[in-house]
């Protein structure tokens, strides 16, 4: 093959991987907006808000679908190897996390929507200060992604405690107003929720900061994972 051919084919080879990195920070764009756009309809009341986040998931989930498709014509035209190869699997990897992150925001639009229809209570207060610390994660962990750069990677992936932490707090909280008035328990319930996806989206942050590590270094991180859920009790989506 004339070394001519191999540039071309090199070349063509680094913008298949370039618009996977496309594609992946415009989901992630679109995820970290919409966790945001959920936590202000929540706080706002804004139930219009809330549904537009409810409707734009699916602009995230057909993003997935695009990476998934176009990885597989990668690997199966390009038979990537070593880091070329650690590239693709990173995108097909962080592109399930981000989906999951857009599925969790939408939870918690749809949750805000029902608790718009229902006086205030005390405990929604505490759900800012939760979301803002998520929504620095995952703002780090892309901007880390972006840049290749596994020692932010890391440091992100630190952080995952503070969310675990502040998710205990709240669930205490919760759990006090529910027994000083039982008629709190609904909302609570809702609150409880909520504060469980913003603790799974700190989670799937995390998932991508050990994905962007293994992609810079060709090796797993060797620290356990933080982790500072105690409540011991499941809560679903």
């Amino acid at each position: 093959m004339s070394t001519k051919s191999t540039d071309h084919i090199v070349k063509s080879f680094d913008s298949d991987l370039q618009h996977l990195s496309q594609v992946i920070a415009e989901m992630g764009g679109l995820a970290e907006s919409q966790l945001s756009a959920a936590i202000d309809a929540l706080i706002k009341r804004d139930s219009e808000l809330a549904a537009r986040v409810v409707q734009s998931d699916k602009r995230i989930d057909d993003l997935e679908q695009e990476i998934a498709n176009f990885t597989v014509r990668i690997l199966a035209l390009r038979q990537p190897m070593a880091q070329d190869l650690r590239e693709v699997i990173a995108a097909i990897k962080i592109a399930s996390d981000l989906e999951r992150i857009g599925d969790y925001a939408k939870n918690i639009a749809k949750r805000a929507i029902i608790l718009n229809q229902q006086s205030p209570v005390r405990p929604v207060n505490s759900i800012p200060r939760m979301g803002a610390i998520a929504q620095q994660i995952v703002k780090g962990v892309l901007d880390a992604y972006i840049e290749k750069d596994a020692d932010r990677a890391q440091a992100v992936w630190r952080r995952d405690e503070d969310v675990d932490e502040m998710y205990n707090s709240l669930f205490r909280e919760l759990l006090t107003y529910m027994m000083e008035d039982p008629r709190n328990i609904g909302a609570c319930t809702h609150l409880l929720f909520i504060g469980k996806n913003i603790e799974r989206i700190g989670d799937h942050a995390t998932n991508i900061a050990e994905i962007i590590y293994f992609l810079v270094h060709g090796k797993s991180l060797d620290e356990s994972r933080p982790k500072g859920d105690t409540t011991n009790v499941a809560v679903g989506n």
